[in-house]
């Protein structure tokens, strides 16, 4: 879990590298089992992150107490696979009051499908992040300006009044600049597609995000993040980057440990 030698290593256990290197391979060629924790009242985090080889890892992590309930290693978000997962959490008998994701279509799906009755919160970074991709730091339209700016100030929004505002400013843009929006180029054959689409884009983004941006302002247990899940796999791909050198089968032994390790940590 540290960048440490091998020459500090023997030096602090008082074993000799060859049983050190004989130890690690034996830890490395398999992988510990996580326990689950049930508890009531969850609220969950759902994320993904990729790493070199097409090695995705998928968390499913209970925010409140800092505890990775489930896990999967697999080489995209699949629609299937999160379905399973979800399930496997009903039967294990998690409560959830919360599910945080960032809006991917398989975790949307399948969470629509297993907990259709479970609070969904739209991560709101994630949201913002998205938009300011399509549209750019420095859009070329005065629409598009204003609606990178009402976009930030979804992270400056607190409370219901505040929230309350912002849908009526986003009315009142969309009332100012319909036509803009909805301009189109037409072909020779008499088809057509809008002039704007990067806008268009995060508009729809925006619009469909909505419905399930401001559960937390009900609920303040609610994250409405996730991004301690970020940080969380910022710290993973550090540690892993001190080895370099591993297999693709012990680096994924090598992350199953290292959920297993900051589990402990939690017990």
């Amino acid at each position: 879990m540290e960048r440490q030698t091998y020459k500090t290593l023997v030096r602090d256990s008082g074993m000799s590298q060859s049983s050190l290197q004989r130890l690690f391979k034996y830890y490395l060629s398999g992988a510990p089992q996580l326990t689950i924790r049930h508890k009531q009242q969850a609220h969950l985090l759902i994320d993904g992150t990729y790493f070199p080889n097409d090695l995705c890892l998928i968390l499913y992590w209970d925010h409140d107490i800092r505890f990775t309930q489930l896990y999967r290693l697999t080489d995209e978000e699949r629609y299937l696979e999160v379905k399973e997962d979800l399930e496997n959490i009903k039967t294990l008998g998690i409560e959830l009051i919360s599910i945080t994701c960032d809006g991917h279509r398989a975790l949307l799906k399948a969470i629509k499908k297993v907990f259709p009755q479970v609070l969904l919160q739209r991560c709101v970074v994630h949201v913002v992040r998205q938009c300011k991709t399509w549209l750019t730091q420095h859009p070329q339209s005065f629409a598009a300006m204003e609606f990178l700016t009402l976009v930030k100030q979804l992270h400056l929004i607190k409370t219901l009044q505040q929230s309350g505002l912002w849908l009526a400013a986003l009315w009142h843009w969309e009332k100012k600049h319909k036509s803009f929006i909805d301009e189109k180029v037409f072909k020779e054959n008499g088809r057509y597609w809008y002039k704007h689409k990067m806008l268009r884009k995060a508009r729809y983004l925006l619009h469909k995000s909505i419905p399930n941006l401001f559960h937390y302002l009900d609920n303040p247990a609610v994250p409405r993040t996730t991004n301690r899940l970020e940080s969380f796999f910022s710290h993973l791909k550090d540690k892993l980057r001190v080895h370099r050198g591993l297999t693709i089968r012990h680096r994924r032994n090598f992350i199953q440990w290292y959920l297993f390790f900051q589990n402990q940590k939690q017990e």
